[in-house]
């Protein structure tokens, strides 16, 4: 998948295995076109932010985005940020936004691997060895239980009792081929901890781990979850995270339709649709929200 059509088609078809929410038309009240967020600054108690597209693209800042931050911080606006990363560690999201200048408080991060681990606790898979895909730098200090690092090994695939898809770095097609081989040997527990398919860098698009998610699905694996927007597991932490806000004073700012707005919507927040950056730049982006029914409240080029 090499461009935004692709891509959005291939969003399309994994459709039915994401959360719904109501669909609007293009001309219903309430999806609007504006210049950038201090014009609904008002009308919002907190701003969440998605990452790639959004703030940055790769490991560089869009120009205006920290300063659109502050000045929506000086108002009064709470802020977070949501992000599909899950290479990292905690301690490594934190350095990583903080490197890019915008002033953020640790607090104000919440992660697609912060719900996956969470999951893990939560539903007693805490004690299962996970057989997990990583960067190599990754430490996995922060998973709960035993773990051993894939790579080329069949047997080391076969031995796990689950499997946890933080990064695709470093995956290979023939990695892919053992992983699946192996489901279909014995299908097992396996927690994709970024849902996105691709993610917008410098040089172009990079395949995530949602991509070889859905392919596992594809292939017929059936204990595939998956982590980070739009399913509800993250939105539910940054909703934990502001618990005195309703839901729809809260705006989610992102880049992809299937991803941010879909499960922001279907949480019952408001949205924003980025499009200058992102997924969708350069394209006609009602072309992309008439084909998928997926409309945001509000839609502009950049924050």
């Amino acid at each position: 998948m090499k461009n935004a059509t692709e891509i959005f088609e291939r969003y399309q078809a994994v459709s039915p295995r994401l959360p719904s929410a109501p669909r609007q038309t293009e001309g219903q009240a309430g999806s609007q076109y504006i210049d950038n967020l201090s014009v609904i600054a008002e009308q919002a108690e907190a701003f969440v932010f998605d990452a790639f597209g959004v703030l940055n693209v790769g490991e560089t800042l869009i120009p205006g985005a920290d300063h659109r931050i502050a000045q929506l911080r000086e108002i009064g606006c709470q802020i977070r940020i949501l992000t599909n990363a899950a290479s990292y560690d905690r301690r490594g999201a934190i350095a990583k936004f903080k490197s890019l200048g915008i002033a953020l408080e640790d607090d104000e991060i919440i992660t697609s691997r912060d719900a996956t681990l969470q999951a893990i606790t939560d539903n007693s898979l805490s004690n299962i060895e996970w057989g997990v895909v990583a960067t190599d730098a990754d430490e996995l200090l922060d998973i709960p239980s035993d773990a051993i690092r894939l790579g080329n090994k069949a047997e080391d695939y076969d031995k796990v009792q689950g499997f946890l898809f933080l990064s695709s770095q470093a995956w290979s097609a023939e990695q892919q081929d053992l992983l699946i081989a192996s489901l279909q040997r014995n299908d097992r527990p396996t927690l994709i901890a970024n849902a996105d398919l691709v993610a917008p860098r410098d040089d172009g698009f990079s395949l995530e781990p949602g991509f070889y998610g859905h392919q596992l699905v594809d292939a017929g694996a059936t204990h595939v979850q998956f982590f980070g927007k739009p399913f509800p597991e993250v939105f539910a932490l940054a909703e934990q995270s502001l618990p005195d806000i309703a839901r729809n004073k809260l705006v989610m700012c992102g880049d992809t339709l299937h991803t941010d707005i879909l499960g922001a919507a279907a949480r019952g927040w408001s949205t924003a649709f980025i499009t200058r950056d992102g997924l969708f730049a350069g394209h006609d982006t009602q072309h992309f929200c008439r084909e998928s029914g997926i409309h945001a409240t509000w839609t502009m080029p950049r924050i």
